[in-house]
């Protein structure tokens, strides 16, 4: 996809935001991605310039740019593309939880990127180019994880299913459960955090907070159920959060502003006065995901938690193999 290509709007996406629309028609786009196209003009609703929560109408036609992930410079031919060296496949295939014809599931380790960046360059989007060239096609992303946060992941083999995968997850038909473990006990101890969020830019890089009066026209809706599994007194608590939006760091940024910041994140307070012994990692694993297979039947697939996790879980006395389905 290496020129401008323009969408029309169907009937039944009449009043979805343009967030949403990109999720369905391209779910490799991230909010990030998609907010700074639509911030510099690439993206356009008509003629106009438009914003992410913009409205869309039957029939609007949308302007998509060349997307990053598609573009390739004119003189690097295709065949450029090199296929996984034996020690980055055995990296992937350690990952591989599941696998059928149409997607695999990885238990993705905590400090691996999904994504490449400024100085970053392992990650595994490169992975799965490198698989491309193996497979004949290239498997994508259909969401995303933090590069601290370990655990489920889910990648398209084809274009088509992750076009499919994608309007499941913006319709919200995906159940995703992640376990934590968080300084102190939060009150009440199962709850719904309705907090809408927005991004702050600081010196050490993107924070999301609460949002404040004024502020509602940029701000992202974002709403997380959690309750507690178990407690150590009220110096931590292992918590089972889900989300039923997808924003960046939500899981980390609701669970600050209750009071209990997960531990190990440098982000929001969590890496601060953690009991002696505990690694200051973050301790934030996506433990289970539920969703219909674009083939029928529902997939449900949990991961094991990674290493740091287990020896903080053994540390505090939470035995993880008595809640193996939450």
């Amino acid at each position: 996809m290496n020129e401008v290509k323009r969408h029309t709007v169907a009937a039944d996406e009449e009043g979805m935001r343009l967030d949403r629309w990109f999720k369905i028609h391209f779910p490799q786009v991230t909010f990030a991605y998609l907010n700074k196209l639509a911030r510099t003009g690439q993206v356009r609703v008509g003629t106009a310039r438009a914003k992410t929560n913009t409205r869309l109408k039957s029939g609007d036609e949308i302007r998509v740019p060349p997307l990053a992930f598609d573009k390739r410079p004119a003189d690097t031919p295709k065949a450029d593309v090199k296929p996984l060296t034996r020690e980055e496949r055995r990296l992937f295939d350690s990952m591989v939880i599941h696998e059928d014809k149409d997607i695999f599931i990885l238990n993705k380790p905590s400090g691996f990127a999904v994504q490449g960046g400024t100085k970053t360059h392992h990650h595994l989007d490169g992975l799965l180019m490198g698989l491309g060239k193996e497979l004949g096609e290239r498997p994508l992303l259909v969401h995303r994880l933090d590069r601290d946060t370990s655990g489920v992941i889910v990648i398209a083999k084809r274009r088509a299913v992750a076009a499919s995968l994608g309007m499941l997850f913006a319709t919200r038909n995906v159940k995703k459960t992640y376990w934590a473990v968080v300084k102190g006990v939060p009150k009440p101890q199962q709850g719904r955090i309705d907090v809408p969020l927005i991004k702050a830019r600081v010196l050490e890089g993107d924070r999301m907070r609460a949002s404040r009066e004024g502020e509602e026209e940029d701000e992202q809706h974002a709403v997380t159920q959690y309750a507690v599994i178990d407690k150590a007194g009220q110096v931590a608590s292992w918590l089972s959060l889900q989300p039923t939006t997808g924003r960046q760091h939500q899981l980390r940024a609701h669970a600050a502003h209750i009071g209990t910041p997960i531990f190990g994140d440098n982000k929001y307070g969590g890496d601060e006065g953690l009991p002696e012994g505990v690694t200051n990692r973050l301790h934030l694993h996506a433990r289970r995901i539920v969703f219909p297979h674009p083939r029928g039947g529902t997939v449900d697939i949990s991961a094991p938690l990674p290493e740091h996790m287990l020896a903080t879980f053994e540390m505090l006395g939470f035995d993880a193999n008595r809640y193996d389905k939450d």
